[in-house]
């Protein structure tokens, strides 16, 4: 029990470096103060540029990845994986070091999928670019790409603990998503491409 005590602590614990605010910082602007006022990948493409938005999906994917790697380490069981990774992902969300007011856990979700199951993970992604593809709009594949990990650990037939992950890490990206669900019903939501 300690141990998986433990991996939660720590995986929350590196999942709250605010990686979207330390590059937006090095840029010059604070994410906090433009566009969706959100430290994730999305914000920091819309307000930075494509090269912020990459090094920021790259840091917070890998907060996912380390979640479930500290899980492996230190206990070696599915469970232990998954409660890393949902450590990374509430720590991206609720993160201590930024006062609870964190981002939306979308590129931690995938990471996690990806060190969970390589083969999940990447039909997220593929399912994510589809989204965007087809609409523009990257919250609403952001949610379709997440809500789409239960039927994937469905159809792969993957670990107990893995549609614990995906119900939990699923339904935590919509609930984080829901400012955006207005907009999107309303029209305002903003599309791929666009900058403020």
């Amino acid at each position: 029990m300690g141990r998986l005590v433990a991996t939660f602590v720590l995986s929350y614990l590196i999942g709250s470096v605010p990686v979207g605010l330390l590059v937006s910082r090095f840029w010059g602007r604070d994410l906090r103060q433009h566009g969706s006022r959100n430290i994730g990948t999305s914000n920091a493409l819309r307000v930075l540029g494509p090269v912020a938005a990459v090094i920021t999906l790259i840091g917070d994917g890998g907060k996912g990845v380390l979640g479930g790697c500290i899980g492996l380490l230190l206990v070696g069981s599915p469970w232990a994986m998954v409660l890393g990774t949902l450590g990374a992902i509430f720590g991206q969300t609720y993160p201590l070091y930024l006062l609870f007011k964190g981002g939306k856990g979308v590129a931690t979700t995938i990471g996690s999928a990806l060190i969970l199951s390589p083969l999940m993970g990447s039909i997220m992604v593929g399912v994510w670019i589809l989204i965007v593809a087809l609409t523009r709009y990257i919250s609403l594949a952001s949610m379709v790409a997440a809500l789409s990990s239960i039927l994937i650990v469905f159809f792969l037939k993957l670990p107990p603990a893995y549609y614990f992950f995906a119900v939990v890490a699923g339904g935590h990206v919509v609930y984080r998503h829901q400012d955006n669900i207005k907009r999107l019903l309303a029209g305002k939501e903003f599309k791929i491409g666009e900058r403020v």
